[in-house]
């Protein structure tokens, strides 16, 4: 019983968190970044300012939240060990960015293409937000190297891990920053792909990673 009370606890503050981004997002689409306060945030969504820091700790966090660093770390555990890391890396880019663009369930506002491209758009043209976006990227790139399995105890080891995790993402940088301009017409997993096979060639995503 208190497992369940504790996953209730949990789904309860997932959902809180999604409506507050949600509400954010609009408002910051709707009126600018910058002339958004929190307090509107939280009047919007029927919260105290209080409730959005406990989810969201600063104002860029609430576009710059997602879950697409725990998707690539999952996929990465998953994959096998004996591929090549850019292989193991490109495929659990793609699959995220897939997951993250396929729609969500029921009420789940911020699951879907157009919620990820609108946080895209206002992580562009926001210089606060692409400040911290770099900071993000360096994160997820640590989340990288850490679901790869490398301890830390053999340096060059490490430094491949970091330069193979790193080169994936300044390939999926660029995918992204074309969809933006593309106004997501295009599949951005099939963006991804194209960015990483101009970068790696056709062998690393075109098969399988799993396979």
């Amino acid at each position: 019983m208190p497992e369940q009370h504790s996953t209730l606890r949990a789904q309860r503050r997932a959902d809180t968190q999604r409506m507050i981004q949600a509400h954010a997002v609009r408002l910051f689409i709707e009126r600018g970044y910058d002339a958004t306060t929190v307090t509107d945030v939280a009047e919007a969504a029927g919260v105290s300012p209080m409730t959005v820091y406990r989810h969201f700790p600063t104002k860029e966090d609430l576009v710059l939240v997602d879950q697409n660093g725990r998707l690539v770390a999952e996929r990465i555990a998953a994959s096998s060990a004996a591929q090549p890391l850019v292989r193991r890396i490109s495929g659990a880019l793609i699959d995220a960015a897939t997951k993250l663009t396929s729609g969500g369930n029921g009420d789940d506002l911020t699951a879907n293409k157009q919620f990820l491209l609108a946080r895209l758009r206002l992580m562009i043209s926001t210089p606060a937000l692409r400040a911290r976006h770099l900071d993000n990227n360096y994160a997820l790139q640590q989340a990288i190297v850490d679901a790869l399995g490398d301890d830390g105890t053999d340096p060059d080891t490490a430094f491949r891990a970091q330069a193979a995790a790193s080169a994936c993402l300044a390939a999926m940088h660029t995918a992204l920053v074309r969809w933006a301009e593309d106004d997501g017409r295009t599949e951005l997993p099939d963006l991804i792909a194209k960015a990483l096979t101009a970068a790696f060639g056709d062998d690393i995503v075109g098969a399988d990673p799993d396979a």
